[in-house]
């Protein structure tokens, strides 16, 4: 235990409770005010958008007056911009280091804490996935392009993490297999970042089509990534780990808080019905975001338990993705205009026709709470199954 480790563990610890305290106030604020200007200067910028031809027709209510009117698209760019506007202002509030208590943290565990220059590798993988989708918005771009692009986005990261490299091997496995509880992967782990980076802005991207159905997912799953960090920032245990979780888990929220509440900001104006579409820029913001603080945070099996809509998603659609089966450009489910609501089409594979198909047609507004109420419940079975992992299985 913590307390174990005598006076001067005890004292390095509340130290850092206190620096990191301090530092909380600024992240609310900051984030409220990421929230606040992605609100204001959407609908500024959305008429500037739809100018430039960056705009859609809302297919979930074609035959309507509403289904015939252009929508600004990719409006994610703004929520992306001042995200990471914020980001940098956090950055710098703070000295140029990610966290004010960096310096204590390196004294006791240099190996636990996110330097510099993962930082900014953490950013630029983040800036560069922005390009790209608002690239994949303006060209267009076939999917064998787009699963390559988180890729490249991923590289600034994957050049220059030079953290753990080790997975934990489950109690049982252990047994059987006479191993130890960590086996080094090296660059296998490598590997695993990229393919992680991949599928987190793939995921979000193919599971969309509602109006406030990727901002809601992500304002969900944010929020429980950030219930998770704070589950496990002041964890009893040897000073050591202890520092070492706390570290990663802070800069998690740092990546994170600022990410919800400008997502937030998108969300009110994307809500049913959308004022703006997100565009696939904020698909692979989000994706890439989510990726970078699971990685750096060393919780990417805890992410993927918060995915469990977008993982039923994935392998539902695989035999379209793959061109098993024929797939369709537009996905989405079928609109009757006497009904006002809408049909799941079985030949259109994914988890937003299957739940139609299952529960019978439902208004577009209707669908998308019931769509999110579902991530609400698979994030929550997902972190309790975290928690039994680590007590009965880890």
């Amino acid at each position: 235990m913590v307390g174990a480790q005598g006076p001067t563990a005890s004292k390095n610890t509340e130290m850092l409770m206190r620096g990191s305290s301090g530092g909380a106030s600024g992240h609310v604020v900051l984030s409220a005010a990421g929230f606040c200007a992605t609100n204001y200067f959407i609908p500024l910028l959305a008429p500037l958008l739809a100018k430039a031809g960056l705009v859609g027709k809302d297919i979930n209510k074609k035959g309507t007056p509403a289904g015939d009117t252009p929508v600004p698209e990719a409006l994610g760019l703004v929520a992306a911009t001042i995200y990471l506007i914020v980001l940098c202002l956090l950055h710098g509030a703070r000295g140029g280091g990610p966290r004010s208590v960096t310096d204590l943290e390196a004294a006791v565990r240099p190996t636990a804490v996110v330097g510099v220059e993962l930082y900014t590798a953490a950013l630029s993988s983040v800036t560069f996935m922005i390009l790209l989708g608002f690239a994949d918005d303006v060209l267009d771009l076939k999917w064998r392009y787009k699963l390559a692009l988180p890729l490249v986005a991923a590289l600034p990261l994957l050049v220059y993490y030079d953290g753990p490299t080790t997975i934990v091997i489950p109690r049982p496995l252990r047994e059987v297999l006479g191993m130890g509880r960590l086996l080094q992967l090296g660059v296998l782990y490598h590997l695993y970042m990229a393919l992680l980076s991949i599928f987190c802005t793939n995921a979000i991207n193919i599971y969309a089509g509602i109006n406030g159905l990727e901002a809601g997912q992500s304002v969900i799953i944010a929020a429980f990534v950030l219930a998770h960090n704070a589950m496990n920032v002041d964890v009893a245990g040897p000073v050591d780990d202890a520092l070492g979780l706390r570290a990663n888990h802070l800069f998690s929220i740092d990546l994170v808080m600022p990410f919800a509440a400008c997502t937030l900001g998108l969300l009110n104006h994307n809500w049913f019905p959308s004022a703006v579409f997100v565009g696939d820029t904020f698909c692979y913001f989000a994706g890439m975001t989510f990726a970078m603080a699971a990685i750096l945070g060393h919780f990417s099996e805890t992410l993927l338990l918060l995915f469990i809509p977008q993982l039923i998603n994935f392998v539902y659609s695989l035999p379209q993705l793959v061109g098993i089966v024929p797939c369709p450009r537009h996905r989405l489910p079928r609109y009757n205009r006497e009904t006002k609501k809408l049909e799941g089409i079985a030949s259109h594979l994914n988890l937003v026709n299957l739940v139609l198909l299952i529960t019978g047609p439902l208004s577009e507004q209707h669908l998308c709470v019931l769509l999110l109420a579902f991530q609400v419940l698979c994030c929550t079975i997902g972190l309790l199954l975290r928690r039994f992992a680590i007590l009965f299985v880890l």
